[in-house]
């Protein structure tokens, strides 16, 4: 399977009607549901914003009031037959006055996000661990700066007594890194949660 090396974004227009396909790499329903607000807000007076999400652990689609079946299935068929994973694909329409019918519609999404791959730096997927950890308020700012620099993604923070950081790291890796940061901490990382 492969995934974006970063976001790309691509434009067909089809009778008058403006088809911008948006591509991003995610791996969270969190982080996608953070990418589709932005789209929104750039492009505020759209009709559509038509949208697929795939991901190791979740998946979604979202025809956004296009007939049923018309864009999302298309757009997910293309990331589907391209072997992409771990993607946001919004398709943003602006309605030009002509209708496509199903058929119209259907080559149409298909088309945006196939345009939007031939502009993509495809690289094969790369399989997280996620772990949760605790650690003390005081450690917080040392940890972000240390998965920052070692390429840990920081998912979620929750505060009680103590920070408890829910944590994914490429699999080959972590446990390597978890130990490296437990050093750092002088072994004030307590694992609350590992992968099954």
């Amino acid at each position: 399977m492969l995934q974006l090396a970063a976001p790309v974004t691509a434009e067909i227009e089809i009778k008058k009607s403006r088809f911008i396909a948006v591509l991003y790499p995610v791996t969270t329903r969190a982080e996608a549901m953070d990418r589709l607000a932005e789209v929104r807000q750039r492009w505020k007076d759209a009709r559509h914003y038509c949208s697929v999400l795939l991901t190791e652990g979740d998946s979604g689609l979202d025809d956004d009031g296009e007939p049923s079946g018309t864009a999302a299935k298309p757009m997910y068929s293309v990331l589907v037959h391209k072997d992409v994973g771990n993607v946001l694909a919004v398709v943003v329409r602006y309605f030009g006055g002509i209708k496509l019918g199903a058929g119209g519609l259907v080559r149409a999404y298909s088309q945006a996000v196939s345009a939007a791959l031939q502009q993509a730096e495809l690289l094969p997927t790369i399989r997280m661990a996620h772990y949760k950890v605790g650690i003390g308020f005081a450690e917080e700012s040392r940890v972000r700066r240390f998965c920052a620099e070692h390429g840990i993604s920081v998912l979620e923070a929750s505060y009680g007594e103590t920070v408890a950081l829910t944590l994914a790291a490429p699999a080959d890796e972590a446990a390597s890194l978890l130990a490296q940061l437990s050093d750092c901490l002088h072994g004030a990382l307590e694992v609350l949660d590992v992968p099954s």
